[in-house]
Parts: structure tokens; C-alpha cells; sequence
């Protein structure tokens, strides 16, 4: 099959998987397989190599990625059920005071709770987010509101173990302890300045309270009562709550640190790896859940992350599934040629042309997971062709996949709702905030590409 066609079969089903989730609505989980089907077919590869290829893909994936997200989420869900959120906000409140809360609570939440899954974080912050507002200048709710944007999807595409940065990684085969130190680098940093950025923004008159906020009515659901206040009352202190991830990400930080300086052992990559990290912090979650709350409520909140655990696990490994089918395509010799030293593009705008491709994928289907998970899937089978080091692309995919969050997204509605602003509050508040982000991360990457 000529060159052309295999550029062109690939376009065809990209569009097919964005216009099967954006207009009929299918489940991203069926439009991937039908995307990756279509372009087994039609590249020639028939019947059997292509359910054969798209296994094996998926499988791959699993392996690489498949128990850190398993993992991930049940030490996010123990992490909640602990009460770590709510208290940590206390924390910073006393520390910092109303007016440097928000920088505190971009950083806190990009650095330390991306294993909360992203709607979970965005439940359960919102009304820490509208307490607080009063105590803000002016502008409170515009300002808390896009401080949680900021600090939950930052965390969720640059911070391991956040579950967008870790299918990326897992896709383009960076290393976690890499993707850790890189991703820390550019979340938190990212962060708060878009948090600043967005805060001037408010004092030259962006917000108008009058059209941007809607009359906000505590539900039951919503305002928790008295048991549920004594229930995180009981709760352990926050320095042991969040002390298992903590491990965890230095557990990761070590092996790579380790790796880096050529230190080789088998027990210092045994104690670095990734899946043991992980596993160790949820373990010590477990034990102090275990041992400070109810067994019905543990028991409550690993359910919960089981059940969290299942359509991440599948739109992950068919992103891999995906990337499979394409390096069969031989559209990798193609891409390849395109993006590489040889061809002259530059560093710099093969960074840039990353962050297009997963912008245009999540503007189009409305979910940063899929779009960073579908053009990681794309640009995978043609990363070793490339003078950028892998990190960096896994970084301008997530930098990308967060350009500006709107109405095609389940999370806008969310949002609209629980922190009481109206659509054109919305806008603003997540996505103007989540476009700073992405541009200001760019930027970012761009300054860490020339020194990576």
C-alpha cells in the first residue's frame, strides 16, 4: 500500500473514533476498537493479524501500565476515605492565610493527590473551594474555582501517580522515576502560575459576579452531616494520611535517581520500581485505613477504587491497542521520515506539533485522558526515530490533552454545578484556566526541551 494511503486510512480513522464519541456519543471504549479495526483492514493486514495486533497491543499496555493504575486508584480511593483532602485544606488555610491559599492549594493538589481520580478530586474539593471563597478579597469563588482547574488537571497529565501521566508514560515507554523528576519539574510549576495568571486577570475585571455566579443551594447530599463530620473527625492525622504516597513517590524518585547514577543492584531496582513503590504505599494506606477507620468503610472505599479501576484499565490499553495497529501500518517509517534530524524539523517544532495533535484530539472529544491516551497511541510506534527524548513528548502530550476543558466534557457540567457558577462562569473558571495551562506548561516544556 502506497504512502498516501496508509496517511490517509490513518486520518480516516482518528476522524471516525473523534466523530463516533463527539456526534452519536459512543463509549470511547467502543470507538477505539472500531477506529483500530477500520485501520487494520483497511491497511491490508486482514482479519486475523488485525484482532491479533490489537491483543497483542492491548496486552503490552496491561503489562506496562496495567497494575500502576490499579494500584494508583485504590491508594487514591484509601487517600479520600481518610479524609486527607479535607484536612490538608485546614492546613494551608492556618499556614498561608485566604490570600496565599490558592497557590498552596494549586501546588498541593498537582503534587500530592493525583492519584485521587480527577471527578473525585473535583466532588470533594468543591465545597472546601466555596467554603473558603468568602475569605478571599473579592472574587472568591472565581478564584478557588479556577485554583482547583488548575491544580486537579495539572496534577492529572504531568504528576505521577496521576492516571493521565501514567497511561502516557506507560504508551511512549518513558520510564515512571523519569516521567516522576520531569513531571515535577513542570506540574507544580505550572500550577501556580497559571493560578497567578488567572488571579490578575480577576483584578483587571474578567469576573462579573452578576453573570458568572448562580444562587448555590447546599443539597444534603452535598453538606455533610454530623456523622459524616465525626466520621473524618476520626480520621488519622494528615502527616500519617499522607504519608503512603509520599513514600511511594520517593520509593520512585530513589530508582531513578539510582538508574541515573549507575548504581546497579538488583535490590536497589527491586525498592525503585514503579509496581513495588505503588504497591507499598497502598499497602500503608490499607493498614492505617485499616486500623483508624471502620472495616465497613474500608471495605467501602476499596470497592470504590475497583470499580473506578475497570474503564481506565480498558481506554488505556486500547490506546496501546491502537499504537499497535499503526506500527503494523508502517505509518512509523512514514511519521518517522517526517519528524526526523534528517528531515530538519526542528526540536522544537516537533515538541510543538505533539502538543497540536493532542489539542485537536481532546477540542474534538472532550476528554483529556482519551486525547492524551489516542495521540500518545499515535506518536508511539515512531519514538525511537525521534532527536526529542521521549519524556519530553510524553510531556507536550499532556501539556496539549489540557488545552481548554469546555461544554463537550462531563467535568464543565461538574464543575458549573458544584462550585455554583453559571456556563459563562464555567468558562472562565476551567476553560480559560485549563488553556493558561496548557500554553503555560508549553513554554515550560519548550525551555526544558533545550536543556533536556
Amino acid at each position: 500500500m502506497s504512502d498516501a494511503l496508509v496517511v490517509l486510512h490513518t486520518t480516516i480513522a482518528i476522524i471516525a473514533i473523534v466523530l463516533l464519541i463527539l456526534v452519536i456519543q459512543v463509549d470511547p471504549v467502543i470507538s477505539l476498537v472500531i477506529g483500530a479495526v477500520y485501520l487494520g483492514l483497511a491497511a491490508g493486514l486482514g482479519f486475523a493479524d488485525t484482532i491479533g495486533t490489537l491483543t497483542q497491543g492491548f496486552g503490552d499496555i496491561m503489562a506496562e501500565v496495567g497494575l500502576l493504575i490499579g494500584f494508583g486508584v485504590l491508594l487514591g480511593s484509601l487517600l479520600l476515605a481518610m479524609g486527607a483532602l479535607q484536612k490538608l485544606v485546614e492546613v494551608l488555610l492556618r499556614i498561608f492565610g485566604p490570600q496565599k491559599l490558592p497557590y498552596a492549594f494549586a501546588a498541593a493538589l498537582s503534587t500530592i493527590f493525583p492519584a485521587i481520580y480527577v471527578d473525585v478530586q473535583l466532588v470533594l474539593a468543591a465545597p472546601l473551594a466555596r467554603s473558603a471563597a468568602p475569605r478571599m478579597r473579592r472574587d472568591g469563588i472565581a478564584m478557588m474555582g479556577g485554583t482547583l482547574t488548575a491544580g486537579i488537571l495539572v496534577g492529572y497529565v504531568f504528576v505521577v501517580p496521576g492516571l493521565g501521566t501514567v497511561s502516557i508514560a506507560g504508551l511512549l515507554s518513558v520510564p515512571l522515576g523519569t516521567m516522576l523528576i520531569y513531571g515535577t519539574l513542570i506540574g507544580p510549576p505550572t500550577a501556580v502560575l497559571t493560578t497567578f495568571i488567572y488571579g490578575q486577570l480577576l483584578r483587571y475585571g474578567l469576573w462579573n459576579k452578576a453573570k458568572d455566579e448562580v444562587e448555590f443551594e447546599e443539597t444534603q447530599e452535598e453538606s455533610p452531616d454530623a456523622a459524616d463530620r465525626q466520621r473524618v473527625g476520626n480520621t488519622p492525622p494528615l502527616y500519617l494520611s499522607l504519608l503512603p504516597i509520599l513514600v511511594a513517590l520517593l520509593l520512585i524518585a530513589f530508582g531513578a535517581v539510582a538508574a541515573a547514577a549507575g548504581l546497579e543492584s538488583t535490590v536497589v531496582a527491586f525498592v525503585g520500581d514503579p509496581v513495588f513503590a505503588l504497591f507499598v504505599g497502598l499497602l500503608g494506606a490499607y493498614l492505617l485505613a485499616w486500623r483508624t477507620l471502620p472495616n465497613e468503610r474500608v471495605g467501602e472505599a476499596m470497592n470504590e477504587g475497583f470499580n473506578s479501576t475497570g474503564q481506565i484499565l480498558l481506554i488505556t490499553g486500547l490506546g496501546g491497542s491502537l499504537g499497535a495497529v499503526i506500527g503494523e501500518t508502517g505509518l512509523e517509517g512514514i511519521l518517522g521520515g517526517f519528524f526526523s534530524a534528517e528531515s530538519g524539523t526542528p526540536v522544537l517544532l516537533t515538541i510543538l506539533l505533539a502538543w497540536v495533535i493532542a489539542a485537536v484530539l481532546h477540542l474534538a472529544i472532550g476528554s483529556i485522558s482519551v486525547a492524551a491516551i489516542t495521540a500518545a497511541g499515535i506518536l508511539a510506534p515512531i519514538m525511537d526515530g525521534l532527536e526529542v527524548p521521549k519524556v519530553v513528548i510524553a510531556l507536550a502530550i499532556g501539556s496539549g490533552a489540557l488545552f481548554a476543558l469546555q461544554v463537550n466534557s462531563n467535568f464543565f457540567w461538574m464543575f458549573q454545578t458544584l462550585l455554583g457558577v453559571s456556563t459563562q462562569g464555567a468558562l472562565k473558571a476551567l476553560t480559560l484556566v485549563t488553556a493558561l495551562a496548557s500554553v503555560v506548561s508549553l513554554l515550560l516544556i519548550l525551555a526544558l526541551s533545550l536543556v533536556a
